[in-house]
């Protein structure tokens, strides 16, 4: 294995290949893997404001990029829920479900492929 001394970005998918990918609205608005993280948070804690915190990252910042991304879709990716004995939260929709989900079926696809390219590159 190779040292680096430089952080590289993107995810490794083997010594030599490194990728990133997004999810756009062709113009300024995208999904990536931290926000996929960030909507993953929301869905497993039930609050925008713990995942948040779980994330190092203020509510408003998270907020910010909720409804930026709520704004890429005809239907929101979470909703809030008010009031109740427990005080109410966030969950995802159908369509925030359906994004995480497809993010991460890309995120697998495109692995088994770098990683089957890394392979050919010293077979050849």
């Amino acid at each position: 294995m190779i040292k680096m001394d430089k952080k590289i970005p993107g995810e490794a998918y083997s010594d030599f290949i490194r990728a990133r990918f997004w999810l756009t609205d062709g113009v300024n608005s995208y999904v990536g893997i931290g926000r996929v993280e960030l909507l993953e948070k929301v869905h497993e804690l039930g609050s925008i404001n713990k995942a948040a915190q779980s994330m190092s990252m203020s509510y408003k910042k998270a907020w910010k990029i909720i409804e930026e991304m709520n704004s890429m879709f005809d239907e929101p990716l979470l909703v809030k829920v008010t009031g109740g004995k427990s005080g109410g939260g966030s969950v995802l929709t159908e369509q925030g479900l359906k994004v995480v989900k497809n993010y991460r079926a890309i995120e697998r696809e495109l692995k088994d492929f770098l990683v089957g390219k890394s392979e050919q590159l010293f077979l050849e």
